[in-house]
């Protein structure tokens, strides 16, 4: 626990099983009171590992996709008595020392939500980003602070921590079961006005770290800029995306009692 908060890290896992130990073991276990990993139908051993480590596993029968892995990760957190959730690839890319520090600033309700961001530090390009995706990350990432009035450093990390009334709050059942998930629950969340902190964490791009291609990164980043002009939209008061809609059935839980 930290402050008296129980902190629950979840692991959205697709074919990890090469760096899955190496993540789990770097985890602060002292002050994280549950590991869960959801395996996305993977084909290799991610399962066995996770078993091997004593976590616990939640497996997709088939593969929904990484929107919908996150999904169950925090329906699964919440069951659990989360009060913060801290989402960590098990791929190694993210520094897992650093969930205690993302965990502690939601934890002392200083904010809502933080973010581990690979922009802040300047370590992005030592870390090994391919060059086309660091780019992309710095103008998709100015285009969208500009149209949603923000000022993050970068809204693409897959290193998250939520305050378990943020994820009872926003509609994320609304959310795609694809990539663009990460990008439209940030919507939601700058939406809400909820509070978002960042912290400098460096990361690694080696073989085993997943990382999606260059024709899914151009899909993702047409997303991006799909999320862009609906909250536009949705702003302006044009019409209300499915993604801002007040429909409970949207919603992991109307309140605590639900999960």
């Amino acid at each position: 626990m930290i402050l008296g908060k129980k902190i629950v890290v979840v692991l959205p896992a697709y074919q990890a099983g090469r760096t899955l130990e190496k993540t789990y073991r770097a985890i602060p276990h002292d002050s994280i009171d549950e590991v869960i990993l959801v395996d996305d139908a993977s084909s290799d051993d991610t399962v066995e590992v996770a078993n091997a480590l004593g976590i616990r596993v939640i497996v997709h029968e088939k593969n929904l996709g990484y929107g919908a892995n996150q999904k169950t990760c925090y329906a699964e957190a919440l069951k659990l008595g989360a009060d913060v959730v801290v989402m960590l690839h098990p791929d190694y890319q993210y520094e897992p020392r650093l969930s205690v520090t993302l965990a502690s600033m939601v934890a002392s309700d200083i904010y809502d939500v933080v973010i581990g961001s690979r922009i802040l530090g300047n370590g992005t390009k030592a870390g090994g980003m391919p060059r086309y995706k660091y780019y992309a990350n710095r103008v998709l990432t100015f285009f969208q602070n500009v149209m949603m009035g923000a000022k993050l450093s970068e809204y693409h990390t897959g290193y998250r921590a939520f305050s378990r009334h943020v994820l009872l709050s926003i509609p994320i059942l609304a959310n795609s079961n694809d990539f663009v998930f990460d990008n439209e629950m940030l919507c939601q969340i700058i939406a809400s006005k909820f509070r978002i902190g960042e912290v400098s964490c460096p990361t690694r791009y080696t073989p085993d770290a997943s990382s999606i291609g260059l024709w899914d990164s151009i899909i993702y980043g047409i997303g991006v800029l799909k999320n862009c002009i609906l909250y536009t939209a949705w702003k302006i008061g044009l019409f209300t995306p499915k993604i801002y809609q007040e429909n409970p059935d949207f919603r992991l839980g109307r309140s605590d009692e639900d999960l």
